[in-house]
């Protein structure tokens, strides 16, 4: 699929290409998971040996283990580059498309379709808010018909996982940073209550892991879904413009001329909508 009329790029690749890595990036979630619960194990053998239970641990079991998190988490955080340059990309092509459907009805440059990902703080709700604005110009059935279950099931899955892994990461380090002090010489039983910190928290950290297979698993639908919105609102007219976000004023809709003065006497005649659109004045973009 090329490039028609009116500068919506419909090309398959970069999509074809953010569903491809997804796919990878599952079965390498699902390795982190095996590895981070074969240290929880492992973690957990320790507490029993430490509680007097007959159960051996090495120290060779211990770097194993460690060992094969490693492994699983370079591979996942090679996926995590890729996924992000060629989200970023396509994200922003997204944006350029809903431009063509719905021109002026947009919070946010087509910059800030990419930049606002990696841009800290802002990069919480600025993101959600574009995709809102690009959700609603790309709904075939028009702005108030869009249906953002799926993309705000998703967001809300982005959004604990991150915080779930950042609040695990912080406890973490703050147990290794704690046991790796030159003045580090527990009693017996400030060792055993270390240990099932660290049980805790390798416990939450599977537990984020799950959340960002879930969320690996919308994004993954996500993307096949606006994909296929976008190639249906291509072959439409362009959206009335309704009420401009923050008190601009409307533009006229996409590929109609702007309409002139009546002729001297002439009463004054509404606009003629484009064929196939509603006549009602749909909500700003800047709403939700």
């Amino acid at each position: 699929m090329g490039m028609p009329a009116g500068g919506v790029d419909l090309r398959r690749g970069l999509s074809t290409t953010l569903v491809a890595l997804f796919g990878l990036a599952l079965p390498a979630l699902i390795f982190l998971l095996v590895a981070r619960s074969g240290q929880f194990s492992v973690i957990g053998d320790m507490l029993d040996a430490v509680e007097g239970k007959p159960v051996s641990v090495t120290q060779k079991d211990l770097d194993d283990a460690d060992d094969m998190f490693t492994a699983a988490q370079v591979l996942y955080s090679l996926l995590t580059v890729a996924i992000a340059v060629v989200w970023a990309i396509w994200f922003r092509r997204l944006r350029l498309n809903a431009e063509a459907f719905a021109p002026g009805q947009h919070r946010f440059g087509s910059g800030w379709a990419a930049g606002s990902w990696f841009t800290p703080v802002v990069n919480l709700w600025f993101p959600k808010q574009i995709a809102n604005d690009i959700w609603r110009a790309s709904s075939p059935q028009g702005p108030h018909a869009a249906n953002r279950g799926l993309l705000n099931g998703w967001w809300i899955t982005w959004i604990v996982a991150l915080v779930t892994n950042a609040v695990g990461g912080i406890r973490y380090n703050l147990l290794r940073g704690k046991v790796e002090g030159d003045d580090y010489s527990p009693s017996a039983s400030e060792a055993k209550s270390d240990i099932e910190s660290l049980h805790s928290i390798l416990a939450f950290d599977m537990f984020a892991i799950v959340i960002f297979i879930a969320a690996a698993v919308l994004a993954l639908l996500l993307v096949r879904q606006i994909t296929a919105l976008q190639e249906q609102r291509a072959s439409l007219p362009p959206q009335m413009a309704g009420p401009a976000p923050y008190g601009m004023p409307s533009p006229n809709p996409y590929g109609s001329p702007a309409p002139g003065p009546a002729p001297y006497g002439a009463p004054q005649m509404p606009p003629t909508p484009p064929p196939g659109q509603p006549g009602q004045q749909y909500p700003p973009y800047g709403q939700g």
